[in-house]
This record gives structure tokens, C-alpha cells and sequence, in this order.
């Protein structure tokens, strides 16, 4: 890997049990390239491989979020000389829209910190966050579409309609337009609006009251939320929790979460 590739994507552990994930391509919004999607890749498997990790914050360098796909040109040419165009187009796509679901399969929640413009498939990253914290400078946009593609891309038509709705989703796939932060607090796709330099603290707040919890009960929680958006009845959700609930109860962390609880102190866990 070269270092500008290494670079593309900077891992930085900024608190106890938080590793902090920047897209670093400020010159070009952090749009996507090769160079980009091949690190985050790489780093979003080293942070699932940490054990000591308890929450990842995704941000942008400089002034944007991730401004989606890098228009002018994606940096790979020899693999449509190995793979021709119809092939070589079809496997990066895949390459490309396998990052939300590395986001959602994480072992640990993701708190995305979105500092500026998030369109195209910026926006799906956030979308496969955990959590959603913004600066009012953030602004978002499908764009998928006015780019002349179809805006059901990278999991969006999946995520986008389950975190604020049919209704607002549809809208905001089939035109395109921008939207700014309070508009996307107001119909739920962000937690909260704090301002610019109050974000990457607003985010790590966010990630220590989550360690306050138990390591594998948040993992597993983490888990059981997303794949309850995908079953079809009540009774398989509850057949899906009782495992969990059996699971966590017989941790060595459950025991040590109530003894904490009972003496009023700040729990030790071991994630065992």
C-alpha cells in the first residue's frame, strides 16, 4: 500500500476503549476513491479484531463528511484491463457498498460524527451508523441520482426508509435535493445538532456513556437491533432476545454490571 493510500484513512484512538475512524481526503471532500475504500476497509477490520474497543467514532478531515463517489475517476485502471468494463464495474461496486455492512456488522457501535457534506455514498455510511451526531455545517443528499444513476445504491433504499421513514425517504430518493442538519434531526436520521466545535466531544460523551454497559451486552444488542428490522414477527424477535437475554445474564460482566450498580461505583469489565 502506498503511503497516500495509507494515509487515506487515519486511525486514532483518542479516549479509553474509543478509536476514532477519518476519512482523510479533505482536498477532495473525502470523496471515494480506490485509495479510500481499500483503507477503510483494511482499518474496519482491525477495529472489529479490538477487544479493547468499545465504540468507533466516524468523522471527516477538514470540512467535509464524504462527499461520495470521487467523480474524477475512482483510480483503478488496471482492473478493467484484468477484468474488463462490465466486470471490473460490477466488482467495485461490490467493493464499494461491502462498507455499510462492515459498518453494521462492527462488534462495536459506530457514532458517526458527520462535521460536513455527506451525499451519494457518504450518506450511506452514515445511515449504517449507530448513532448520528452533526454539526449544523453538515448537509446531505442522496445524489445517487442527479449523478444520473439510480438513487437505490449502497444500502441506502434499505437503511435510508427504516430510520426516518417511507414516507421522507422516498422523497429525498427520487429528487435528490440537499438537506441541512435540522431538517435531518427534525425527521430522525440524526440523534442530535451540536455545533462544530462541540462535535468530536458531543460523539465521545456519547461513546463513554456507552461503556458504561457491559462489552457483550452492547455487542449483542448492537446485533439483535439490526437484525430486528428484518424479521417479519414479533414472536421471532422475542425468540431472538430470550437467547441474548439468557447469554448476557450468564456473563462474568452481567454479574460485575449489578454488583456496580448495587455500590454505587463506576463498573470494572473484563468482556468475559
Amino acid at each position: 500500500m502506498t503511503a497516500d493510500a495509507q494515509d487515506a484513512v487515519l486511525l486514532d484512538r483518542p479516549a479509553d476503549g474509543v478509536l476514532q475512524v477519518t476519512l482523510n481526503r479533505p482536498e477532495r471532500l473525502n470523496a471515494m476513491n480506490g485509495s479510500l475504500v481499500h483503507r477503510l476497509h483494511k482499518v474496519l477490520d482491525e477495529v472489529a479484531a479490538d477487544r479493547d474497543c468499545r465504540a468507533v467514532v466516524l468523522t471527516g478531515a477538514g470540512r467535509g463528511f464524504c462527499a461520495g463517489l470521487d467523480l474524477g475517476g475512482y483510480g483503478d485502471p488496471e482492473r478493467e484491463e484484468r477484468m474488463g468494463l462490465p466486470l471490473a464495474t460490477l466488482d467495485r461496486q461490490q467493493e464499494i457498498a461491502r462498507l455499510t455492512q462492515c459498518l453494521q456488522t462492527l462488534p462495536h457501535p459506530v457514532i458517526a460524527a458527520v462535521n460536513g457534506p455527506a451525499a451519494g455514498g457518504g450518506l450511506a455510511l452514515v445511515l449504517a451508523g449507530d448513532i448520528r451526531i452533526a454539526a449544523p455545517e453538515a448537509v446531505f443528499a442522496v445524489s445517487f441520482i442527479r449523478a444520473g444513476y439510480s438513487a437505490c445504491d449502497i444500502g441506502v433504499s434499505w437503511l435510508l426508509p427504516r430510520i426516518v421513514g417511507a414516507g421522507h425517504a422516498h422523497e429525498l430518493m427520487l429528487t435528490g435535493r440537499r438537506f441541512a442538519a435540522d431538517e435531518a434531526e427534525r425527521i430522525g436520521m440524526l440523534h442530535r445538532v451540536v455545533p462544530q466545535d462541540a462535535l468530536l466531544d458531543a460523539a465521545l460523551a456519547k461513546a463513554a456513556e456507552i461503556a458504561l454497559n457491559p462489552p457483550a451486552s452492547v455487542r449483542l444488542t448492537k446485533q439483535g437491533m439490526w437484525a430486528a428490522l428484518e424479521m417479519p414477527t414479533l414472536a421471532t424477535a422475542i425468540e431472538f432476545e430470550n437467547r441474548q437475554q439468557v447469554i448476557t445474564a450468564l456473563t462474568e460482566d452481567a454479574a460485575e454490571a449489578r454488583s456496580a450498580f448495587l455500590e454505587k461505583r463506576v463498573p470494572e469489565y473484563r468482556y468475559r
